[in-house]
C-alpha cells in the first residue's frame, strides 16, 4: 500500500517484523465477552519490542486493550520512548484503530510516533499519534499552571 510516510515511519523490514508480533499477540487475546481479539506490538527508541493483546473482564469496565498492555509492559521494563506500534485484529474490511483511551496513552509519551493500523491481509495505514489525538493534552501541560 503506497502512501505519504510520516518521518517516524519506519523501513519496511522492521515494519513486517513488528506487523507479525502485533498478530502473534493477538493469538493470546483474552476476550471470552467481545470475541475481538486484538494484538499490538510496541516498538522502543531502542529497538525492542513489547507485545499486547486485549485482555477482558466480566466487569466490563476492567478490560484493557492490547496497545495498553503493550505500553504497560514497556513502562514496567523502564522503557519510556517509543518509535512505532503496530495494531492487529480480525476486522476485514477496516483498519483497527486504538480506541480514545489508548490514543491518550499514547500520547502521555509524545506525539511524533507511528501507529500502524492493520488488516488481516497485511495491509496498513499509518499515522502519528499527533494525527490520531490533535489538539491532544499531555505531560507539558501541567507545566503551564503556576
Amino acid at each position: 500500500m503506497t502512501q505519504a510516510r510520516p518521518s517516524c515511519a519506519l523501513d519496511s523490514e522492521r515494519v513486517q517484523q513488528l506487523l507479525l508480533c502485533s498478530r502473534e499477540a493477538q493469538k493470546a487475546a483474552y476476550c471470552p465477552y467481545s470475541r475481538f481479539p486484538v494484538g499490538a506490538a510496541l516498538l522502543t527508541r531502542d529497538g525492542r519490542i513489547f507485545s499486547g493483546c486485549n485482555v477482558e473482564n466480566a466487569c466490563y469496565p476492567l478490560g484493557v486493550c492490547a496497545e495498553r498492555t503493550a505500553i504497560q509492559k514497556a513502562i514496567s521494563e523502564g522503557h519510556k520512548e517509543f518509535r512505532a506500534i503496530a495494531i492487529s485484529s480480525n476486522l476485514q474490511d477496516d483498519f483497527i484503530s486504538p480506541c480514545g483511551a489508548c490514543r491518550q496513552v499514547m500520547r502521555e509519551f509524545g506525539t511524533d510516533w507511528a501507529v500502524y493500523m492493520t488488516k488481516p491481509d497485511g495491509t496498513y495505514v499509518v499515522r502519528t499519534v499527533q494525527e490520531l489525538l490533535p489538539a491532544s493534552f499531555g505531560p507539558e501541560d501541567l507545566q503551564k499552571i503556576q
